[in-house]
């Protein structure tokens, strides 16, 4: 008796699972659509470009941590990947834009997976120079960053 609760538990938490998985695509991709489609609804608000963002981000990161002469090599490289990550990701974006109308659920989710791998993608090249980078930080700018990624918050630092 035990092993049919387990089997009506397990398929009970796969399909909560599925559910929830597939309500999370159709609704990215009712807004992805919407965004090809280039209609605008009053409610709609426009996304940035990833680069948009990532530019902004990165000066937020700049105004924030005052970076050191000595860290600006590694910062440079840092912002270099995260230009270049934000690039693949709009080249992405634009491609599933063009071709939105015309996919099935099943290029749908392949999309998605294709995302998901280039987020990966993009994190393994990101680590290693911010790491790089972190390394360099004075304990003040460590914290301030911790705070930032924890809570989302930007705190302009106090130039001395």
């Amino acid at each position: 008796m035990k092993r049919k609760d387990y089997r009506i538990a397990s398929l009970a938490a796969l399909v909560i699972v599925m559910v929830a998985f597939l309500s999370t695509i159709f609704s990215a991709n009712a807004n992805l659509s919407f965004a090809a489609s280039g209609k605008k609804k009053s409610t709609a608000v426009a996304r940035p470009s990833a680069v948009d963002y990532t530019e902004a981000q990165i000066k937020r990161l700049q105004d924030a941590l005052n970076i050191t002469d000595a860290q600006k090599e590694l910062w440079n490289n840092l912002t270099q990947v995260m230009r270049e990550n934000a690039k693949e990701m709009d080249a992405l974006t634009k491609d599933r834009a063009e071709k939105a109308k015309t996919m099935n659920a099943v290029e749908n989710m392949q999309f998605h997976s294709q995302i998901t791998e280039a987020h990966l993608a993009e994190l393994k090249r990101l680590i290693p120079t911010f790491e790089a980078f972190y390394a360099s930080m004075s304990d003040e700018q460590k914290q301030i960053t911790d705070t930032i990624f924890r809570t989302g918050k930007y705190v302009k630092h106090k130039k001395k």
